[in-house]
């Protein structure tokens, strides 16, 4: 099955933690596909496993690189009963949006159908001194689930 990391990202802090992810996951014998501007019509209806590494932007909004895709999604609403995701949530606690869009875009995409395989990760860029190590100590912990 396919693995696709999808970024969403504005200063580039969360592109370079999915970076980390699809490198290890490329080390295990996986081919991910990377995807740090996704577009709709290229990977909305795949029988595959997303891997959203998503940050939070402004009020709450998703980040520049993924918000149009995920205002396509939302507008065309595809059946993606075949599809597996995982989410990596980035923000700021000192904001009262903290991790918004990451779990705006699981609320969306279980709605819609996808199989959330991974308990959701929230990074706080505020105190974590390792995002990369967090990232990394949660995709070993759930990595045999993206082959299931």
């Amino acid at each position: 099955m396919t693995i696709h990391i999808l970024v969403g990202t504005t200063s580039g802090n969360t592109e370079f933690l999915a970076q980390e992810i699809s490198d290890h996951l490329q080390q295990q014998g996986f081919a991910p596909e990377f995807h740090d501007l996704p577009e709709y019509q290229a990977i909305a209806q795949q029988d595959c496993t997303w891997i959203l590494c998503i940050a939070t932007h402004g009020a709450g909004e998703y980040a520049d690189s993924i918000a149009q895709f995920m205002q396509d999604i939302e507008q065309h609403k595809p059946d993606l009963s075949r599809l597996k995701i995982a989410i990596v949530a980035v923000g700021d606690s000192s904001y009262d949006t903290y991790c918004k869009a990451g779990q705006d875009a699981e609320q969306l995409l279980t709605q819609l159908g996808a199989e959330q395989i991974i308990p959701r990760l929230e990074i706080d860029m505020m105190i974590e001194l390792d995002p990369e190590g967090k990232a990394m100590q949660w995709l070993k912990n759930w990595q045999d689930r993206l082959t299931s």
